[in-house]
């Protein structure tokens, strides 16, 4: 497998790797299919997971290989919530709805902490990471967001666009530039998907007694 880590071009002046560029084009594939709402996004979010995470591993970014560790974990419980059918639309689809106030102060909280954690772990053990607290912000930001995507949530969608905003400098910091270049599409992706979402999320609403359909 040494050979997903090694060059496949040069752009830029930036050298690209193999596993950087085809996990980040599976990434941005799973991210059109949530988009769409569909159940195959969290089968290519895992197999996306699995390239990243030898390329992080062989460039010693613990936090960033771990991150896709956890990527996989989610993907899975997320294919299982999906195909469960609990949220299912009248079209057949997931249905989508905005989180509660109680839910977003608990993503809120849960990131803020987590992150405090895990960049005080990685500050504790240099060896983990190369730069803690970026590291520890995207880990835990891509753990809220996929599990609000798991839940339905619209929310994910902020979530993501919050850690496009530190990933874009830190994939380039640390020689991934196709990251870097995906991750200014997938904010493109995100705010299409975010509006697709929301005017779902208001479709879904039901009417007040009383008035008109």
């Amino acid at each position: 497998m040494n050979w997903l880590n090694s060059e496949a071009f040069t752009l830029f002046d930036q050298h690209i790797k193999w596993s950087d560029m085809i996990g980040n084009v599976v990434g941005l594939i799973a991210l059109a299919l949530g988009w769409r709402r569909s159940l195959w996004t969290w089968p290519a979010q895992f197999v996306s997971g699995l390239i990243l995470f030898t390329a992080f591993a062989a460039a010693h970014l613990s936090g960033s290989a771990g991150k896709q560790i956890v990527v996989m974990l989610v993907a899975s419980w997320g294919f299982w919530q999906w195909n469960r059918g609990r949220r299912q639309a009248q079209d057949g689809s997931v249905a989508v709805r905005f989180a509660t106030h109680t839910e977003r102060l608990l993503l809120v909280g849960a990131a803020a902490v987590g992150t405090l954690a895990v960049g005080g772990l990685f500050t504790l053990y240099p060896s983990l990471s190369w730069d803690p607290w970026p590291d520890a912000y995207i880990f835990v930001g891509t753990i809220v967001a996929m599990y609000a995507q798991a839940r339905g949530m619209v929310e994910f969608w902020f979530a993501w666009l919050l850690v496009d905003l530190v990933g874009v400098p830190l994939n380039f910091a640390n020689g991934f530039a196709f990251s870097g270049f995906v991750y200014v599409i997938y904010g493109a992706l995100v705010l299409w998907g975010l509006r697709d979402w929301w005017l779902r999320s208001r479709d879904a609403r039901p009417a007040l007694e009383g008035a008109p359909a």
